[in-house]
Protein backbone atom coordinates (compact mmCIF):
# COMPACT_ATOMS: atom_id res chain seq x y z
CA UNK A 1 0.00 0.00 0.00
CA UNK A 2 2.46 2.74 1.08
CA UNK A 3 4.93 1.45 -2.16
CA UNK A 4 1.25 2.33 -4.74
CA UNK A 5 0.79 5.76 -2.81
CA UNK A 6 4.82 6.34 -3.48
CA UNK A 7 3.72 5.59 -6.83
CA UNK A 8 1.02 7.94 -6.83
CA UNK A 9 3.11 10.96 -5.13
CA UNK A 10 5.70 10.66 -7.61
CA UNK A 11 3.73 10.68 -10.86
CA UNK A 12 1.84 13.50 -9.16
CA UNK A 13 4.59 15.59 -7.88
CA UNK A 14 7.94 14.47 -8.88
CA UNK A 15 7.48 13.20 -12.91
CA UNK A 16 7.43 16.97 -14.12
CA UNK A 17 4.27 15.98 -16.12
CA UNK A 18 1.40 18.79 -14.90
CA UNK A 19 -1.17 16.41 -16.56
CA UNK A 20 -0.63 13.93 -13.35
CA UNK A 21 -0.88 16.52 -11.19
CA UNK A 22 -4.17 18.27 -12.43
CA UNK A 23 -5.60 14.23 -13.00
CA UNK A 24 -4.18 13.52 -9.07
CA UNK A 25 -6.47 16.72 -7.61
CA UNK A 26 -9.14 15.85 -9.14
CA UNK A 27 -9.60 12.25 -8.56
CA UNK A 28 -8.75 12.99 -4.71
CA UNK A 29 -10.91 16.02 -4.55
CA UNK A 30 -14.17 13.89 -5.70
CA UNK A 31 -13.26 10.79 -3.71
CA UNK A 32 -12.65 13.25 -0.71
CA UNK A 33 -16.59 14.74 -1.05
CA UNK A 34 -18.20 11.57 -2.38
CA UNK A 35 -16.93 9.21 0.09
CA UNK A 36 -17.68 11.30 2.70
CA UNK A 37 -20.87 12.00 1.44
CA UNK A 38 -21.77 8.84 1.01
CA UNK A 39 -20.89 7.75 4.41
CA UNK A 40 -22.54 10.66 5.57
CA UNK A 41 -25.90 9.27 4.36
CA UNK A 42 -25.66 5.60 4.78
CA UNK A 43 -24.54 5.98 8.36
CA UNK A 44 -26.22 9.57 9.19
CA UNK A 45 -28.58 10.06 7.38
CA UNK A 46 -27.11 13.56 6.27
CA UNK A 47 -26.72 14.89 3.34
CA UNK A 48 -24.29 17.76 4.94
CA UNK A 49 -21.15 17.29 3.26
CA UNK A 50 -23.34 17.43 -0.05
CA UNK A 51 -25.27 20.36 0.68
CA UNK A 52 -21.79 22.72 1.59
CA UNK A 53 -19.91 21.51 -1.35
CA UNK A 54 -22.32 22.14 -3.69
CA UNK A 55 -22.85 25.63 -1.88
CA UNK A 56 -19.22 26.36 -1.28
CA UNK A 57 -17.29 24.83 -4.16
CA UNK A 58 -19.61 24.35 -7.28
CA UNK A 59 -19.95 28.01 -8.97
CA UNK A 60 -23.21 30.11 -9.34
CA UNK A 61 -24.16 32.59 -12.14
CA UNK A 62 -26.13 34.44 -9.34
CA UNK A 63 -24.10 37.49 -8.89
CA UNK A 64 -24.58 38.22 -5.11
CA UNK A 65 -23.77 34.84 -4.45
CA UNK A 66 -20.84 34.71 -6.64
CA UNK A 67 -19.04 37.90 -4.95
CA UNK A 68 -19.29 36.17 -1.31
CA UNK A 69 -17.92 32.84 -2.84
CA UNK A 70 -15.16 34.41 -5.10
CA UNK A 71 -13.10 31.31 -5.16
CA UNK A 72 -15.33 29.42 -6.58
CA UNK A 73 -14.43 30.07 -10.36
CA UNK A 74 -11.60 28.15 -9.93
CA UNK A 75 -12.89 25.76 -7.25
CA UNK A 76 -15.49 24.69 -9.71
CA UNK A 77 -13.07 23.24 -12.43
CA UNK A 78 -11.62 20.18 -10.04
CA UNK A 79 -14.88 19.10 -8.81
CA UNK A 80 -17.48 17.03 -10.31
CA UNK A 81 -21.08 15.85 -10.91
CA UNK A 82 -20.63 11.79 -10.82
CA UNK A 83 -18.83 8.96 -11.58
CA UNK A 84 -18.98 8.80 -15.17
CA UNK A 85 -18.55 12.65 -15.52
CA UNK A 86 -14.91 12.74 -13.87
CA UNK A 87 -14.05 8.95 -15.76
CA UNK A 88 -14.71 10.54 -19.08
CA UNK A 89 -13.34 14.08 -18.10
CA UNK A 90 -10.16 12.38 -17.05
CA UNK A 91 -9.58 10.47 -20.22
CA UNK A 92 -10.03 13.33 -22.62
CA UNK A 93 -7.33 14.98 -20.31
CA UNK A 94 -4.94 12.50 -20.20
CA UNK A 95 -5.38 11.43 -23.80
CA UNK A 96 -4.99 15.25 -25.43
CA UNK A 97 -2.52 16.12 -22.45
CA UNK A 98 0.03 13.96 -23.54
CA UNK A 99 -0.15 15.13 -27.08
CA UNK A 100 -0.16 18.73 -26.27
CA UNK A 101 2.73 17.54 -23.21
CA UNK A 102 4.82 16.06 -26.03
CA UNK A 103 4.69 18.87 -28.79
CA UNK A 104 4.61 21.72 -25.96
CA UNK A 105 6.34 20.70 -22.93
CA UNK A 106 5.15 19.87 -19.45
CA UNK A 107 5.37 23.44 -18.30
CA UNK A 108 2.31 24.89 -20.29
CA UNK A 109 -0.36 22.38 -19.27
CA UNK A 110 -1.39 23.44 -15.77
CA UNK A 111 -1.62 27.02 -17.26
CA UNK A 112 -3.95 26.26 -19.86
CA UNK A 113 -6.03 23.94 -17.64
CA UNK A 114 -6.80 26.93 -15.44
CA UNK A 115 -7.54 29.35 -18.23
CA UNK A 116 -9.55 27.76 -19.58
CA UNK A 117 -11.57 26.63 -16.88
CA UNK A 118 -11.66 30.43 -15.85
CA UNK A 119 -12.84 31.54 -19.71
CA UNK A 120 -15.74 28.68 -19.29
CA UNK A 121 -16.79 30.20 -15.66
CA UNK A 122 -16.45 33.80 -17.37
CA UNK A 123 -18.83 32.77 -20.53
CA UNK A 124 -21.29 31.41 -18.35
CA UNK A 125 -21.31 33.91 -15.75
CA UNK A 126 -22.34 36.71 -18.67
CA UNK A 127 -24.32 34.79 -20.51
CA UNK A 128 -26.55 33.91 -17.79
CA UNK A 129 -26.53 37.60 -16.68
CA UNK A 130 -27.22 39.39 -20.23
CA UNK A 131 -28.80 37.18 -22.93
CA UNK A 132 -32.58 37.13 -22.94
CA UNK A 133 -32.92 33.31 -23.30
CA UNK A 134 -31.16 33.56 -19.74
CA UNK A 135 -32.63 36.51 -17.66
CA UNK A 136 -36.73 35.80 -18.64
CA UNK A 137 -36.39 32.60 -16.72
CA UNK A 138 -33.60 33.93 -13.86
CA UNK A 139 -31.99 31.52 -14.89
CA UNK A 140 -29.01 32.81 -12.82
CA UNK A 141 -30.65 31.00 -9.71
CA UNK A 142 -30.49 27.92 -11.40
CA UNK A 143 -27.65 24.56 -11.01
CA UNK A 144 -24.37 25.80 -10.57
CA UNK A 145 -21.75 24.69 -13.01
CA UNK A 146 -19.25 22.17 -12.27
CA UNK A 147 -17.04 20.11 -13.76
CA UNK A 148 -13.48 19.97 -15.31
CA UNK A 149 -15.00 20.45 -18.70
CA UNK A 150 -13.94 23.85 -19.90
CA UNK A 151 -10.07 23.06 -18.57
CA UNK A 152 -10.46 19.83 -20.83
CA UNK A 153 -11.86 21.43 -24.00
CA UNK A 154 -9.15 23.77 -23.76
CA UNK A 155 -6.33 21.99 -23.60
CA UNK A 156 -8.34 19.38 -26.76
CA UNK A 157 -8.91 22.36 -29.08
CA UNK A 158 -5.51 23.48 -28.55
CA UNK A 159 -3.94 20.32 -29.36
CA UNK A 160 -5.95 19.99 -32.73
CA UNK A 161 -5.67 23.75 -33.29
CA UNK A 162 -1.59 23.21 -32.97
CA UNK A 163 -2.08 19.71 -35.00
CA UNK A 164 -4.87 19.52 -37.07
CA UNK A 165 -3.91 16.62 -39.44
CA UNK A 166 -2.85 14.22 -35.94
CA UNK A 167 -4.47 11.24 -36.50
CA UNK A 168 -6.00 8.92 -33.33
CA UNK A 169 -7.88 6.22 -33.98
CA UNK A 170 -11.23 5.54 -32.20
CA UNK A 171 -13.13 2.69 -30.91
CA UNK A 172 -16.06 1.57 -33.49
CA UNK A 173 -14.80 4.72 -35.74
CA UNK A 174 -11.55 4.51 -37.08
CA UNK A 175 -8.84 7.23 -37.82
CA UNK A 176 -9.46 10.22 -36.85
CA UNK A 177 -8.36 13.66 -37.38
CA UNK A 178 -8.03 16.87 -34.56
CA UNK A 179 -9.17 18.62 -36.59
CA UNK A 180 -12.64 16.87 -37.39
CA UNK A 181 -13.20 15.91 -33.93
CA UNK A 182 -12.18 18.96 -32.75
CA UNK A 183 -15.22 20.18 -34.80
CA UNK A 184 -17.45 18.07 -33.58
CA UNK A 185 -17.19 18.86 -30.05
CA UNK A 186 -17.72 22.51 -31.16
CA UNK A 187 -20.98 21.80 -33.01
CA UNK A 188 -22.05 19.45 -30.18
CA UNK A 189 -21.45 22.31 -27.84
CA UNK A 190 -22.88 25.31 -29.56
CA UNK A 191 -26.31 23.22 -30.46
CA UNK A 192 -26.71 22.32 -26.41
CA UNK A 193 -26.52 25.84 -25.51
CA UNK A 194 -30.33 25.86 -25.38
CA UNK A 195 -30.36 22.53 -23.70
CA UNK A 196 -30.73 21.49 -20.28
CA UNK A 197 -27.13 21.93 -19.68
CA UNK A 198 -26.63 25.23 -21.48
CA UNK A 199 -24.22 26.70 -18.36
CA UNK A 200 -22.28 23.26 -19.13
CA UNK A 201 -21.77 23.47 -23.16
CA UNK A 202 -21.43 27.29 -22.96
CA UNK A 203 -18.36 26.99 -20.34
CA UNK A 204 -17.56 24.31 -22.78
CA UNK A 205 -17.10 27.01 -25.53
CA UNK A 206 -15.29 29.69 -23.44
CA UNK A 207 -12.94 26.57 -22.67
CA UNK A 208 -12.45 26.04 -26.96
CA UNK A 209 -12.37 29.58 -27.79
CA UNK A 210 -8.98 30.37 -25.11
CA UNK A 211 -7.48 27.35 -26.21
CA UNK A 212 -7.75 27.75 -29.80
CA UNK A 213 -6.62 31.79 -29.42
CA UNK A 214 -4.02 30.70 -27.29
CA UNK A 215 -2.30 28.29 -29.31
CA UNK A 216 -2.62 31.10 -32.30
CA UNK A 217 -1.01 33.89 -30.16
CA UNK A 218 1.95 30.91 -29.68
CA UNK A 219 2.36 30.53 -33.27
CA UNK A 220 2.71 34.48 -32.95
CA UNK A 221 5.59 34.05 -30.72
CA UNK A 222 3.35 35.80 -27.42
CA UNK A 223 3.22 32.84 -24.82
CA UNK A 224 0.52 33.90 -22.43
CA UNK A 225 1.29 31.21 -19.77
CA UNK A 226 5.01 32.21 -19.65
CA UNK A 227 4.32 35.70 -19.14
CA UNK A 228 1.77 35.43 -16.79
CA UNK A 229 4.04 32.95 -14.52
CA UNK A 230 6.99 35.46 -15.09
CA UNK A 231 4.87 38.25 -13.03
CA UNK A 232 4.98 35.79 -10.41
CA UNK A 233 9.04 34.92 -10.55
CA UNK A 234 10.80 36.96 -7.49
CA UNK A 235 13.17 39.28 -9.32
CA UNK A 236 16.52 39.04 -9.03
CA UNK A 237 18.90 41.46 -6.09
CA UNK A 238 21.10 43.94 -8.00
CA UNK A 239 24.17 44.38 -6.88
CA UNK A 240 25.73 47.75 -7.37
CA UNK A 241 29.51 47.91 -7.64
CA UNK A 242 31.40 51.11 -7.35
CA UNK A 243 34.37 51.44 -9.11
CA UNK A 244 36.79 54.49 -9.36
CA UNK A 245 38.52 55.61 -12.57
CA UNK A 246 41.54 53.33 -12.40
CA UNK A 247 39.35 50.13 -12.32
CA UNK A 248 40.11 49.83 -8.37
CA UNK A 249 37.56 50.16 -5.87
CA UNK A 250 38.23 53.82 -3.39
CA UNK A 251 36.93 55.31 -0.63
CA UNK A 252 37.80 53.49 2.92
CA UNK A 253 36.81 49.85 3.65
CA UNK A 254 34.27 49.12 6.68
CA UNK A 255 35.00 47.80 9.49
CA UNK A 256 32.99 44.27 8.49
CA UNK A 257 34.76 43.48 5.73
CA UNK A 258 37.94 44.62 7.36
CA UNK A 259 37.30 42.09 9.87
CA UNK A 260 35.67 39.26 8.16
CA UNK A 261 38.96 39.68 6.01
CA UNK A 262 41.50 39.49 9.16
CA UNK A 263 39.48 36.12 10.20
CA UNK A 264 39.97 34.61 7.19
CA UNK A 265 44.03 35.36 7.48
CA UNK A 266 43.55 33.85 11.15
CA UNK A 267 42.16 30.64 9.99
CA UNK A 268 43.77 29.70 6.61
CA UNK A 269 46.96 32.21 5.83
CA UNK A 270 47.56 34.90 3.95
CA UNK A 271 47.74 33.43 0.79
CA UNK A 272 44.42 32.37 0.50
CA UNK A 273 42.98 35.99 0.34
CA UNK A 274 41.29 36.42 -3.46
CA UNK A 275 42.88 39.78 -4.88
CA UNK A 276 39.97 41.90 -4.24
CA UNK A 277 40.34 40.60 -0.22
CA UNK A 278 43.95 42.03 -0.47
CA UNK A 279 43.28 45.31 -2.38
CA UNK A 280 40.77 45.52 0.43
CA UNK A 281 43.27 45.34 3.19
CA UNK A 282 46.33 47.16 1.38
CA UNK A 283 43.37 50.58 1.40
CA UNK A 284 42.76 50.06 4.81
CA UNK A 285 46.46 50.22 5.77
CA UNK A 286 47.26 52.83 3.83
CA UNK A 287 43.74 55.01 5.17
CA UNK A 288 45.25 53.61 8.77
CA UNK A 289 48.27 55.19 7.95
Amino acid sequence: MSTLWQNIQYKMLHSGSKLNLLIGINIIAFLLVNVTDTLGKFLFNSDIIGFYSDKYLLLSAYLPKLLTNFWTPVTYMFMHAGVFHILFNMLWLYWFGQIFEEYLGKKRTLGLYLMGGLAGAFLFVVCYNTLPYFTHSAAALGPPLVGASASVTAIIIATATLLPDYTISLILIGPVKLKWLALFFIVIDFLGIVGPNAGGEIAHLGGALIGFVYIKQLQKGHDWIAAIANVFKPRPKLKVVSKNSSGKSGGKPRQEEIDLILDKISQSGYDSLSKQEKEILFRASNNEG
